[in-house]
């Protein structure tokens, strides 16, 4: 048990207590990988639990492989047999088990984001819908939500609520196009995303055998980043737990910042409740961040009104102060950060990796790109375009799609003419048509083309069909790498890239190379026991955006402060601190939602280990205007004694370092908020209370001089109404917040 020397007392309760349920407090920094992965390691070398018998369920892939790894020095291959991964990736392989139950193939296929916006824009297309207000993004965002509470198409169309807030947001069809995109998605073998978790729910109701026999499989149930789950997977882990009741749940809820994702923090706040008998402890000592980061951090969530109660402490150096740093605009913050990263680099001997740049909004980040090449600085933008979001390596791979499961009705429309073999849009509508109208799988239209489609055309589709039955032999007999090989080989994607002799022509040809290297990898590494081809696609389907960033280059990181979650730099730029832009104006709806970007900023501030630089500027350009800046409310919240403005070299006046929101140096060299700031929702005005019948308008018809209700601002008149592109803004006088300006496609508002 020499493991266990190194953790402290809190850790090492963690660690022993291993029956009944148990939830671990993991404060930011506090080593709850370590804890976890020893736990582990104390279940099967101390008490002798069979690794097959342990479920610990991640939110990446790369975190599951990483503490498998970590298990695996510490009692040997004995740690292979837990099984360890992402919600997702978990039930999809129990489902590829059980699949048939529910009316699926074991080969059915995960749609990504990409697939999904597809058949939406089909189906709002055939229902002569408008694709602007019926936006594939928006629909699926709605129908996701639905599935995350477990709503099915059926209960969602039956919901007078949830028909009242498609018709209050102007999309009133939405629960006809959620019908129609999961029967097409059954009819194609297809699963999306939360479909994996909707199902798996399905599949434990309906069939208790089922549920059964995985309750006795999995005697101890574990899930990280608890805070994160949302209805769906508690109930499934709840259900996996509720034999043995040996289910051990980490998380942080002052780190809860997915709910637009469905993530619900009740779930760990409520935890307790759930389990009246439960243990809870308490990782309270921060290992990463020096002490002035620590307590700036604290003194921001302290704001929160519902958190569990715990107190972070480091026993770390105090560090310098958290930097706050003001600029005259959004390029000269770019420039102010740029040049800071470059002088603390040369001075402090340090890696570009070691920097990260955080931003609540992917669009900030095109004045801090400018800035950095002006200086010369590599950087990578994380969530960037992905690998397997190029159009070449999404060709073959819905070639090996189709070969797998040949219902699978996205990748048929991508390949069925690609390369081009003579098969228009007409001739691939009238295959669709027949499918539909004949009550026939997809696949029999194409093996019987001559009965449906005539001339070149059912040639064209035979041998089409003929070739994709070569594939599936293929893929019966061998493992995904040679399977794909003659795939791209014969398929013709190769020879069609080999023969664009343009660098981007290249660069795809590579890339293509590159995916079936990765396939090489996949078959010749010795965990995966299962070589084939649908194997490896369930693998890819199910890897998330931190799985599929590989760049290991030194370079300065971008990211926004969500994809930044569960990362720690030397040094942490947190840039554009301003009221509407972070907190951000869509989360000011209400005090759940304000506390909601308050954990984001408290995230952000503590991924930086050595030091914190927040900034913010006087003028920005949004939507294609230069705007006048306030600084953030969260700036007023952080602990004076924690801050310093910096001395850095602006090219603003000094006079604009002391201009509107910042008062005189204090004696520490702080230069704070002023103590009595620009009135601002939320510090010095009191949050409105809506109206009983309170129901937002249509604000189409909204006109000046229109009486109007917000649900936070509360009564005001509107001033002016402009319109820039598709965006309509209105500028309206509240009685107790003064003048807003209100994007009308976001607002919520009453007309009086």
């Amino acid at each position: 048990m020499e493991y266990l020397k190194g953790l402290n007392a809190p850790q090492k309760e963690a660690v022993e207590h291993t029956d009944g349920p148990l939830m671990i407090i993991a404060g930011a920094g506090s080593g709850k990988t370590r804890v976890l992965t020893y736990r582990i390691a104390h279940l099967i070398y101390s008490k002798g639990v069979d690794p097959f018998q342990i479920l610990s369920l991640t939110f990446t892939n790369k975190a599951a492989a990483e503490m498998k790894h970590r298990i695996e020095k510490l009692i040997g291959l004995e740690a292979r047999n837990t099984w360890m991964g992402t919600f997702h990736s978990t039930f999809a392989k129990i489902l590829r088990v059980e699949a048939p139950k529910l009316g699926y193939t074991s080969n059915f296929t995960i749609y990504d984001t990409d697939d999904s916006k597809s058949l939406v824009r089909t189906i709002v297309k055939e229902l002569r819908l408008d694709d602007k207000v019926y936006k594939p993004a928006a629909v699926l965002s709605r129908i996701s939500g639905a599935k995350n509470r477990l709503i099915s198409w059926e209960a969602y169309l039956e919901d007078p609520y949830i028909k009242a807030d498609d018709e209050a947001a102007m999309k009133p069809r939405v629960g006809d196009i959620y019908k129609m995109y999961q029967q097409r998605l059954f009819r194609s073998g297809a699963m999306d995303f939360d479909d994996l978790l909707f199902n798996t729910n399905v599949l434990f109701r309906d069939h208790p055998d089922v549920l059964n026999k995985y309750q006795q499989r999995f005697r101890y149930v574990m899930v990280d980043e608890f805070q994160d789950t949302n209805l769906s997977q508690y109930l499934i882990t709840k259900k996996l737990a509720a034999v043995h009741q040996n289910i051990c749940v980490v998380g942080d809820d002052a780190q809860s910042i997915y709910a637009f994702r469905g993530a619900d923090i009740q779930n760990i706040l409520n935890f307790e409740s759930d389990y009246p008998d439960l243990k809870v402890v308490k990782l309270e000592q921060n290992y990463r961040s020096t002490r002035h980061i620590v307590e700036a951090a604290n003194s921001i969530i302290a704001k929160n009104k519902r958190q569990l109660d715990k107190h972070v402490w480091t026993a770390n150096d105090k560090g310098d102060l958290v930097a706050l740093m003001k600029a005259s605009s959004d390029n000269e913050e770019g420039r102010l950060v740029a040049t800071t990263i470059f002088e603390e680099r040369n001075n402090k001997k340090l890696a570009n990796s070691d920097f990260a740049i955080l931003y609540r909004t992917n669009s900030q980040s095109r004045a801090l790109e400018e800035a950095l090449r002006k200086m010369n600085l590599p950087y990578k933008i994380v969530g960037g375009l992905s690998f397997y979001q190029r159009k070449e390596i999404k060709d073959l791979m819905a070639y090996l799609r189709f070969t797998v499961n040949s219902e699978d009705e996205e990748a048929f429309k991508r390949i069925i003419n690609f390369p081009k073999r003579g098969i228009g849009d007409t001739s691939v509508e009238k295959i669709m048509v027949a499918a539909y109208e004949h009550d026939i799988p997809l696949w029999e239209v194409l093996s019987n083309a001559s009965h449906f489609l005539s001339g070149r055309a059912a040639n064209s589709t035979s041998d089409f069909a003929t070739l994709i039955k070569s594939f599936r032999i293929e893929a019966e007999r061998k493992d995904a790498y040679e399977t794909a090989k003659k795939v791209a080989q014969q398929s013709g994607l190769l020879k069609e890239l080999y023969e664009d002799k343009t660098i981007e022509g290249l660069n795809r040809y590579e890339n293509v190379q590159e995916l079936l290297n990765a396939i090489k990898e996949y078959v010749d590494n010795e965990e995966n026991t299962d070589k084939s081809l649908g194997a490896f696609l369930q693998e890819i389907a199910l890897l998330t955006d931190n799985d599929r960033d590989k760049d290991q280059s030194d370079a300065v990181t971008m990211m926004t402060i969500h994809a930044s979650k569960g990362l720690e730099f030397k040094q942490v730029f947190v840039v554009g601190l301003e009221e509407d832009l972070f907190p951000s104006q869509m989360m000011m709806q209400s005090r759940e939602d304000l506390e909601e970007e308050r954990r984001l900023f408290y995230v952000a501030t503590t991924r930086a280990m050595e030091k914190l630089y927040l900034t913010y500027a006087l003028t920005r350009y949004r939507y294609g205007r230069l705007l006048q800046c306030e600084p953030s409310r969260f700036l007023d919240e952080i602990d004076p004694n924690c801050l310093q403005v910096s001395k850095r070299a602006s090219t603003a006046p000094m006079g604009a370092l002391r201009g509107e929101g910042l008062g005189s140096e204090g004696q520490n060299g702080y230069v704070g908020i002023k103590k009595k700031p620009l009135q601002r929702s939320g510090t010095t005005a009191k949050i409105h209370t809506p109206s009983p019948d309170f129901k937002p308008s249509n604000t189409q018809n909204l006109q000046e001089g229109d009486r109007v209700e917000h649900p936070k601002f509360g009564f005001g008149t509107v001033q002016k109404i402009e319109v820039e592109g598709l965006n309509r803004k209105a500028s309206i006088t509240f009685e107790n917040f003064g003048e807003k300006t209100l994007l009308l496609s976001f607002a919520k508002l009453r007309i009086l």
